[in-house]
């Protein structure tokens, strides 16, 4: 195993620099293991600060995904071994995502910038689109909560193929307590999971729940005890690798049944940022509490989600 800081160092390792015309780089926000024998990307998020989806972030995972997306792209034009298992997990302690950057948020709405709102949610969505159509290739996707996942961390989640959780994850879409919804992606994922009056009853409510709550909806494939979160993906993993091509091919024909296209996800941010732009100051207070409790403990506490803002 080849640990480093930089996918795509890892990718000169393996293929000359020529081939790739772009120099290897280590990443500020992002740690990638490759482990090129099993055909196994890690992916782990490690955003500096506050543990959301930062700009700083966003703008490592659009570079790691773009030369993930080259990988696959040479591989299945020279037919050599396909890109297997890409894997996004978290190196934060007990959070895999609390979402969108609240901070970003706030200052734009405030500042009527909407254009810098739009391009921000355009990133994120953006992101969680190549993972849903697995970078253009047979990849199959897993995404690996060893803590919570809230707003757009489990948006980001949802894009996954598979879906693997520590039991003590917790799973939600807290937006509606600050009067927006999830606009990266949610409706368009869980509505393909769990059908749109179930997906509709979740974003509504609010609510957070368990990874046993997720498992017994389906939305968790595998439920694994804590601390044993990468155990059970590899344990997943070399399970299924004999029937790999199989599967990738399952995940391939469920994409063309029930197809997430990238104007779809972008049509409803756009809604989502009108829907921002019109937030009152008390939303925005709102807002800026959830912001502290991320700062104080970096883990954003269920009932705390439910208080009413000052």
């Amino acid at each position: 195993m080849t640990y480093i800081n930089s996918l795509m160092h890892s990718i000169d390792l393996m293929e000359p620099a020529a081939m790739t015309g772009l120099p290897s780089r280590t990443y500020a926000n992002v740690d990638c293991v490759h482990e090129e024998d099993d055909g196994i990307f890690w992916c782990f998020l490690n955003p500096k600060g506050r543990p959301s989806f930062t700009e700083a972030l966003l703008s490592d995972l659009h570079d790691v995904q773009q030369r993930i997306t080259r990988l696959a792209s040479r591989r299945a034009a020279t037919q050599t071994a396909p890109l297997g298992w890409v894997v996004l997990g978290s190196r934060i302690p007990s959070i895999f995502s609390l979402g969108g950057d609240l901070t970003v948020f706030s200052s734009r709405i405030r500042a009527g910038d909407r254009e810098g709102l739009r391009n921000y949610a355009y990133s994120c969505v953006d992101i969680s689109y190549r993972n849903a159509t697995a970078y253009g290739g047979d990849a199959i996707t897993i995404g690996l909560a060893q803590g919570d996942a809230l707003g757009g961390g489990f948006e980001s989640l949802l894009s996954c193929d598979v879906v693997v959780a520590e039991r003590c994850a917790r799973f939600g879409l807290p937006e509606v307590l600050m009067n927006l919804f999830p606009g990266m992606g949610a409706h368009a994922f869980l509505t393909r999971r769990l059908g749109s009056g179930a997906a509709m009853k979740m974003i509504l409510s609010g609510e957070v729940f368990s990874a046993q709550q997720m498992f017994d909806m389906g939305i968790v494939d595998v439920l694994a005890d804590d601390g044993t979160g990468e155990a059970a993906v590899r344990d997943y993993i070399l399970r299924n690798q004999p029937r790999r091509h199989a599967h990738a091919a399952i995940y391939k024909a469920r994409r063309r049944v029930s197809p997430v296209t990238l104007e779809e996800l972008r049509d409803v941010t756009d809604i989502w940022v009108d829907t921002a732009m019109a937030l009152s100051e008390r939303d925005l207070r709102r807002m800026q509490h959830l912001v502290s409790a991320q700062d104080r403990s970096r883990r954003v506490q269920a009932p705390y989600l439910h208080t009413q803002a000052a």
